[in-house]
């Protein structure tokens, strides 16, 4: 893993890639790499579509990490998120998905997502991923986000 800042889209304006596979994701050195700490991104209105009727899913995503040498730059996580709005895949897919790619890219302590799905079909999906134990001590908040409830 190179420590090399590989940085093309801040500072700049950039369209949103066609694919998630085309997406540059990219990161910076973590200023703090002897801390164990937790940082928090929420998409709460994610996109992407359908692979069989081609219709919009949306869901509210929240991503946390304990980073190693490396943090996502947050403009390139936005980006890459966007991405994801003409690109038709099961929300287990789009889930896991970025969790991995988030993993390739970082090599983070700890990372997990929590994708809560809008209802497709009347029936809510939530997607959880966690590449494994936290490490000890460090605080890790519920992620906040509650059931689905319809017009509750």
């Amino acid at each position: 893993m190179s420590d090399t800042i590989k940085t093309t889209q801040l500072g700049q304006q950039s369209a949103i890639p066609a694919s998630p596979e085309e997406a540059a994701l990219e990161w910076v050195p973590n200023p703090q790499p002897g801390v164990d700490y937790v940082t928090r991104f929420i998409c709460p209105e994610f996109t992407s579509l359908c692979p069989v009727t081609g219709q919009p899913d949306f869901a509210h995503l929240v991503i946390d990490y304990i980073a190693d040498k490396r943090l996502v730059e947050s403009k390139s996580l936005k980006l890459y998120l966007g991405s994801f709005r003409n690109h038709g895949a099961f929300h287990e897919d789009c889930t896991v998905a970025i969790a991995r790619r988030l993993v390739e890219v970082l090599s983070p302590k700890w990372l997990r997502i929590g994708g809560y799905w809008y209802p497709r079909g009347g029936i809510p999906i939530d997607v959880f991923y966690q590449t494994g134990e936290a490490p000890a001590g460090v605080w890790i908040p519920e992620q906040g986000v509650p059931p689905y409830r319809g017009r509750g």
